[in-house]
């Protein structure tokens, strides 16, 4: 699809957007935030080897995957709320496919020249201008593609290392062959299948067809005011027997999956507005109104067919449907900033032995055995005391790390910084006494003071 080049407000923000996207992809892996010396400097990485997941400040193990469970669906119901409210704008300026198949169309017309001259190309022969051409443009297209693949990876790993590691030849099997697939497919994708994503390959104009109706903020072409349709010269003829359209096709010229609004709502529409800046500045070439193709529901151009007087489009968002969608997504946003700030970095969970479940002992006490895990999740290492709560009077432990003899209530135990520490517990009850449940505080000696509490059973021959 050879579209035409364009200027104009909707032109420019695709412009903004593009830049920042594309901006936040390539340049985010090289961020570096200092979370001290245990942890990685990245700002954002995925670490797979430690399965880790960090963002700046935050910092998600993988028993907290509920927390991107929660990003995934604020992601969900957000596209739904921008569905709602302005049609199919996210096709239209933020989608990864738009974004990077407008990157390659500039290339084109940096290469190739503009719509016309790219069509001629297109016809013309093979000659050593064209070969050249093509040439310095598929190897533009694969440079950007490359760096697509390669800044990719980039969030799985240290980013200067696998840089460096990536060009020396020591980087894992892994990291080429994923540089390679996303190399072909941004390659295959931007440069050549283009809007056939969009129209044939994404199911995602189907679902947001399902969910628009008359209410919904669109692109649409006023035709009780354009039809019907006439040249200028024509115009000035029997201005009575024409509407506005001058029948140019500038609206299709321009339009990145090659469709003629003017023929309706079509699945086809990503809702990019260029039209809208093709067909404004047409009007003021003309000296008519603005507007012929505007952002505007079904029901408000109904209403202006009648006779109503034109209302500004924002007012499409003030509806029902708007507001639950967007209460639902706040909701699960305060939920998920609710949880991130009330969380402890410090854990701990408690297995029992089950065979035997206890010993007797000779002097008549009763031991359990459980096997503790004390998950640090700070940048550093911490002291953390473990305690038995809810035992009875003269209940001692000990662990693998101490000998019978420091036997205590409660026991002091190093963890490493970010690691989960796994020790083996040995709890004894006095002769004569009775429990069957209690519970092991953990709580950092750190300035933190943080606690948790896992809650235990004892197994007791009484039991049996």
């Amino acid at each position: 699809m050879h579209n035409k080049r364009i200027d104009g407000p909707f032109r420019r923000f695709k412009w903004l957007v593009m830049l920042v996207t594309l901006g936040i992809y390539y340049v985010t892996p090289w961020l570096r935030w200092d979370r001290g010396p245990f942890a990685p400097d990245q700002a954002v990485l995925i670490d797979l080897e430690h399965r880790r997941f960090y963002m700046f400040d935050i910092e998600i193990w993988p028993h907290e995957f509920y927390f991107v469970a929660g990003w995934l669906i604020m992601a969900g119901i957000g596209l739904f709320l921008v569905t709602s409210a302005v049609g199919r704008a996210w096709c239209g300026y933020a989608c990864p496919q738009t974004v990077w198949t407008d990157l390659f169309q500039h290339v084109d017309r940096f290469i190739d020249g503009d719509r016309n001259a790219r069509m001629r190309l297109d016809k013309a022969p093979w000659t050593a201008s064209k070969i050249a051409r093509r040439g310095i443009k598929w190897t533009i297209y694969l440079a950007i593609s490359m760096a697509t693949g390669g800044a990719w990876i980039l969030y799985f790993a240290d980013a200067p290392t696998l840089f460096r590691e990536f060009f020396t030849g020591e980087a894992a099997f892994v990291a080429y062959a994923t540089v390679g697939i996303l190399t072909f497919t941004t390659f295959w994708l931007g440069g050549f299948m283009r809007e056939q994503v969009c129209i044939y390959m994404c199911p995602w104009p189907r679902i947001q067809a399902a969910m628009l109706d008359e209410n919904s903020l669109i692109v649409t072409y006023k035709d009780w005011r354009g039809e019907p349709r006439g040249s200028v010269k024509k115009a000035e003829k029997a201005p009575d027997k024409f509407g506005d359209c001058v029948d140019c096709n500038m609206c299709v010229a321009v339009c990145p999956t090659g469709i003629d609004i003017r023929e309706g709502q079509q699945i086809g529409c990503i809702t990019c507005g260029l039209c809208i800046d093709a067909c404004d500045k047409v009007m003021k070439d003309v000296g008519r109104p603005r507007g012929l193709i505007d952002y505007a529901t079904l029901n408000q151009c109904e209403a202006e067919a009648a006779g109503a007087p034109a209302q500004p489009a924002w007012k499409a968002l003030l509806r029902v449907r708007t507001f639950l969608y967007l209460g639902v997504w706040s909701a699960i946003g305060a939920a998920l900033l609710f949880a991130l700030g009330t969380r402890t970095h410090t854990e701990l969970t408690v297995s029992p032995d089950r065979n035997p479940p206890f010993m007797l002992m000779k002097d008549g006490a009763v031991r359990n055995a459980y096997t503790l895990r004390l998950r640090n999740m700070q940048a550093r290492p911490r002291d953390m005391e473990v305690a038995l709560v809810g035992l009875p009077e003269g209940a001692l432990m000990w662990t693998d790390a101490v000998n019978m003899d420091a036997a205590a209530p409660q026991q002091v135990i190093s963890v490493p910084a970010n690691e989960t520490r796994i020790i083996r517990a040995y709890v004894t009850i006095p002769a004569g006494t009775y429990a069957d449940s209690f519970t092991f505080r953990l709580t950092s000696l750190a300035e933190d003071g943080e606690v948790d509490l896992a809650p235990a059973n004892f197994a007791h021959p009484k039991d049996q």
